[in-house]
């Protein structure tokens, strides 16, 4: 992936890097843009595409939203398909 701010590219998607952010449930959306550098609405976009597919949900608590992952998705790319998404976020923690 490409930054097109750095012209450099990075390993990991927005995808991924949102799922890392949001191991802490009790994160906010706004929080999760700015610790992967995207702006709001492409973090509602990606975690709606998660929430769809699978590798989350949301809780309502209050005011607040919490999400929760759902660790024992596998990823869908065939080459890792073997793999669940705890696995991918052991390699972050």
């Amino acid at each position: 992936m490409v930054n097109e701010q750095t012209g450099r590219w990075s390993f990991l998607t927005g995808y991924a890097r949102v799922l890392i952010v949001a191991r802490d449930p009790a994160i906010r959306l706004r929080d999760i843009a700015a610790a992967c550098h995207i702006t709001e609405r492409t973090a509602q976009y990606i975690v709606t595409d998660l929430e769809q597919a699978g590798y989350l949900r949301r809780e309502r608590a209050g005011r607040r939203t919490r999400y929760i992952l759902c660790l024992d998705g596998t990823l869908r790319h065939p080459t890792e398909a073997h793999l669940s998404v705890r696995a991918l976020l052991e390699l972050f923690t």
